[in-house]
Parts: structure tokens; sequence; C-alpha cells
């Protein structure tokens, strides 16, 4: 088998296993009420998928805002290759399968009474209820990063309007300038995410602004897939990137948005234009319902999903403490479809049973071509552990040819991805 066959095959390997444990016959006539709060790539999915298999279900969807944008992607809209209604979609998919979808914000979860109050007032009754809240910023937690200063130096971690903020301001920016972008420590959601961003910001500023400059302050000295992007950096962004590890004094420990100015142990840097991608937690409706735990992320049971702190609910996608499962879309997507199965499973009184999971990550390290990571996992006992020897990274010093062909595999991933999520 290739080296593109098997990371098909295992793409397919992690979106099926779960889903053809048990015919959608066996929970046919199983009649629940089924809440789902947050319509991103988690939930949309898990509804979908619930109302699949328990077609007379009542199956609910709750989220605030009637267009998702996705965050992958996102970072080719910031290095003006991709238009942003690119990366967005409504949930005109879900509604056509008769899933009821509701744009309210949940404020209130009464798990005893097993109930959720809406912004408006709603107020819905679950039988489960599945949680898929993404990240919040955890403003602060890096000095003098609030709300205030993000609308000066974008974080750009939630896709929408921080992606055209930061696009903006490098459109803006004079040729000559100097762009600084602050990476945080483990964990975050997309760990390869700000080495992407990197290096379509270097190519736009290779292309649009060439006596422009990327520096990026890093709180880590490793990251995710890199020896495959300092390879790529090398090549194509010499002259217009450079990565400073947090031992060679890439930490920032505070910010000063005013003067657009990072601090570290031992330098400020002021940047023309300065993409700070801060700490964060598990969405606020986590905390709120009692799934977090002192990190601010949710543990879960790697099985079902269900939370170790609040039977009855389960959690998935970026919230959890779903590691070595990194926070990515390709895993809410799966963990979308293996909690529906097991939610499915324990409304008939089956135990839910263990399988196996993969994840592909997708990186462009230039407008054309892209490298990408595969992990495989099982859970077997609730516990979420890498299978050894399964997996593997796109080779170094490959051709241009394997590069491309990989960016069209992004391509179709994300085309496979949202037609999955949102029809």
């Amino acid at each position: 088998m290739t080296r593109f066959d098997r990371r098909q095959a295992l793409t397919l390997l992690g979106g099926v296993a779960a889903m053809t444990a048990l015919s959608p016959r066996a929970f046919a006539q199983t009649r629940a009420k089924l809440l789902i709060i947050g319509g991103g790539f988690g939930g949309a999915t898990a509804a979908r998928q619930l109302k699949l298999l328990l077609p007379q279900a009542d199956v609910c969807l709750v989220e605030k805002n009637p267009v998702f944008t996705a965050c992958p992607f996102s970072n080719l809209v910031i290095g003006g290759i991709r238009d942003i209604e690119s990366q967005q979609f409504g949930y005109r998919g879900l509604v056509d399968l008769g899933i009821k979808v509701i744009h309210d914000e949940a404020i209130e979860v009464d798990n005893a009474a097993r109930q959720v109050k809406l912004k408006h007032g709603a107020i819905l009754p679950y039988d489960r209820l599945v949680l898929s809240p993404g990240i919040d910023i955890r403003w602060n937690a890096l000095e003098g990063y609030d709300e205030a200063a993000s609308e000066i130096m974008p974080h750009g971690w939630k896709a929408g309007s921080q992606t055209l903020l930061l696009r903006a301001q490098l459109e803006a920016m004079p040729d000559g300038g100097l762009v600084v972008m602050t990476a945080p420590a483990a964990p975050y959601r997309c760990p390869p995410g700000p080495y992407e961003r990197a290096s379509l910001i270097a190519a736009y500023l290779k292309r649009e602004k060439p006596r422009s400059k990327l520096l990026v302050l890093d709180a880590k000295d490793s990251f995710s897939k890199m020896p495959l992007f300092q390879e790529a950096w090398a090549e194509h962004y010499p002259d217009h990137l450079e990565w400073r590890a947090g031992s060679l004094d890439g930490r920032v420990s505070r910010v000063d948005a005013s003067t657009r100015t990072v601090f570290t142990d031992f330098e400020d840097i002021s940047g023309d234009v300065v993409n700070v991608i801060p700490p964060q937690k598990a969405g606020k409706i986590a905390e709120i319902a009692g799934v977090t735990d002192s990190t601010g992320w949710c543990p879960i049971n790697g099985i079902s999903f269900e939370s170790t702190l609040q039977p009855g609910i389960h959690v998935i996608g970026d919230a959890t403490i779903a590691s070595p499962m990194p926070k990515s879309a390709f895993s809410a997507n799966l963990q979308g479809k293996i909690c529906a199965l097991s939610v499915a499973q324990m409304l008939t009184d089956n135990e839910p049973s263990a399988t196996t999971l993969a994840n592909t990550c997708y990186s462009f390290i230039t407008e054309e071509t892209a490298i990408s990571v595969v992990g495989v996992y099982r859970n077997d006992d609730g516990i979420l552990l890498s299978v050894p020897g399964a997996g593997g990274i796109s080779p170094l010093a490959a051709s241009g040819d394997i590069r491309s062909a990989e960016a069209i595999q992004a391509e179709q991933w994300f085309n496979t991805i949202t037609a999955e999520a949102f029809g």
C-alpha cells in the first residue's frame, strides 16, 4: 500500500469504524430528547448522526450563530489566498433531516432536572446532553491581553471577524514592516495551526511585501511537524520568517496593545502587526455545566465521551481532555460520530464499545503545497492511547509533486468534512 493509500485508509477507518458496530435498525424505535449545544464540526456531526441512528428521537441543536465559519483553511484567508465566504456554512442540511435547530445561547444547565435554559428564556429538556462548545480565550492569562486588546492585536483563533481583521492589518502594513506572532504553551486548539499561519503570512509577505518580515515568538521549544515546517521555512522563507524558541527568549510574558509591543524576559518588541495567540480553555457553557476541571478543559470517558464529572452529559471536540488526540476539526468530527453511537447504545441498554480512532492534520506551507501528520488511537477502558507503530508524518525532502498532492488531499478532506457536518 502506498503512503497516500494508507492515509486514505486511515481516514476512512476513523470515520467508519465507530458507525458500523450496530445497525441503525436496532435503535429505530428509540424515542428520547437529545440536545446538542454547539454547532461546529463536533456538534453538527453529532446531531446529524444521532438523527440517522435514532430517527424517532427528538434531536435539537442549539447554536447562537446562524452561519458557522470554519477554522480549518482560515489561515489561507489570512494569507490572502481564499475568501471568507468559502469558510461559511449554514444549517439547512440539518433542518432538512428533521433536526430542530435553535439559534440562541445556552446560559444554564440543570443536570439534576435534565434541562437547559436559553438566553431568550426557553427551557429545553433532555435525556442526554452533548456539549461541543469549542474554545474560549483566557483573557488576561497573558498579562495585558483582554478583549479590547484583541481588537488591536487580533488572535484570529476563532474564525470570522478576527480572521478578517488580521488579514486587513497585513494588507494595510507598509512594505518593510514587522509582523510579530506569539504562540502559546500547550494545550490549545490545532497544535500545528500557528506554524501553518506563519508559513502563509510569510508567503504573503514574500509575494506582496518583500521587504517585510515575520517574527514568531514561541512559548515552546518544539511543536507539531517541526522538522517539516523548518525545512519549508528554510527553503521558501529564509528572508521573511524567523522562529524563536521559548528557551531562546521566545516566551512572551505580557503585551501592551496601545503600542503593539510584546515583552519577553530580555526584550521589548514592537510590531506593525501583532498576532497574539493566547492561552485557551473550554467554551463557557462547559464551565456552567460543571464539566470542566481545574485545567479549564473537560475530562471524559474515551469510549462514550461522557463527562467524568457529570453523568448524562457528553463533551466532544476542542473542549475535551482527549490527549493524545489533538484539538482539531478531524478529531471533533470523529468524536461526534463515536459519541452519537455511544448515546444510541446507552439509550437501548447496550454497552458502548471500544474502537479505533484516527486523526489527520493537514498544514499548508505555501499557497499550493501542504504537509500532514496522522495519528491512530485506541480507547479501551475509556482511556485514549496512541497505537504504537501507526500513523506518521509526511516525509522530509519530498518532491514538489508530493507536497502538491497533499494540498489537493487537504482540499478534498475539507470538502468531505464540511459536507458530513453541514450537508
